[in-house]
């Protein structure tokens, strides 16, 4: 692993790091757009007293925290979307790869970061009784002990089987401010929360209490605060999932095709949601990661 002077330096000191997913740089948000919104996520991180840590795999070598060149390779072309199954072969072929919140995670824990900003988890896909199809976000969770600060799940998922199996990996789910489970672009899936903190402070005291534990992730639910019409949004992913079908768009490739066709067909306001969500995840990871430290 390679470090950034300002990790390494906060990492010593015990001062709050937050990480961040290099994924959505690289296959969830269109060029030129993306990178602005990687800067901006990092100086939203530092504007609350924390420490951004971008991670991804850049030519081959584990980064925890990108400077500047770092980040333009991987908003840039040919960058390997990377799990944590991945994270092996991408750096043993020397590769440039982004990562999923499964291997951010799983980077970050092995790093000695606790808290983690994201824009929506991966979770149980649509008709996964039929294709076992289900995000390795779910199950990397359930074993690594890290704090994840999300909008909740992304809304073309199948919300209440990805509540379901959080459950049964025992993943602690807390709704910030709110009762509901947020849907990525919706304030409210449809589904409530099993609990709900209202301070930062609160979700520190709940975070060290599973360090004594040794359990896995929490999740940390942050509702979107300018939501897509809920209309819209039943419109739009009707017509995306008949898309991605007549197309036979299948496994990883399916939720980028799905947040393509949301851009496109709400003229960029799910875009605008989306970097949005994500900043709002952000600063509130790095005031939970100053409550922490």
């Amino acid at each position: 692993m390679r470090y950034t002077r300002e990790v390494s330096d906060a990492l010593d000191d015990g001062r709050p790091v937050v990480a961040l997913e290099s994924t959505l740089i690289s296959h969830g948000l269109p060029r030129p757009e993306n990178l602005e919104v990687a800067l901006a996520a990092e100086e939203v991180v530092r504007d609350e007293g924390a420490v951004p840590a971008t991670i991804a795999i850049v030519e081959g070598m584990v980064r925890i925290g990108l400077d500047r060149e770092g980040l333009e390779a991987i908003a840039g072309d040919g960058v390997v979307k990377c799990g944590a199954r991945d994270l092996a072969v991408v750096m043993a072929r020397r590769a440039t790869g982004a990562t999923t919140v499964a291997a951010t995670a799983t980077l970050a824990a092995r790093a000695g970061i606790t808290v983690f900003a994201t824009g929506g988890l991966g979770g149980v896909h649509r008709e996964a009784r039929e294709s076992w199809d289900e995000s390795a976000d779910l199950t990397t969770l359930g074993q690594t002990p890290i704090t994840v600060v999300c909008a909740g799940v992304k809304s073309v998922l199948d919300v209440e089987a990805t509540l379901e199996r959080l459950e049964t990996l025992n993943v602690t789910l807390l709704g910030y401010r709110t009762d509901r489970f947020p849907g990525f672009y919706l304030a409210d899936s449809g589904s409530p929360v099993p609990w709900r903190v209202d301070s930062p402070e609160e979700v520190a005291d709940v975070h060290h209490a599973r360090g004594e534990l040794g359990l896995g992730a929490i999740v940390v639910a942050n509702p979107i605060e300018e939501p897509l019409d809920a209309e819209l949004h039943e419109t739009v992913l009707r017509s995306a999932l008949a898309a991605a079908e007549a197309g036979g768009v299948r496994g990883k490739d399916i939720t980028p095709f799905l947040l393509e066709r949301f851009h496109s067909e709400t003229g960029g306001a799910s875009l605008q949601a989306n970097a949005r969500l994500l900043l709002r995840n952000a600063a509130l990871a790095a005031q939970i990661a100053r409550a922490v430290a």
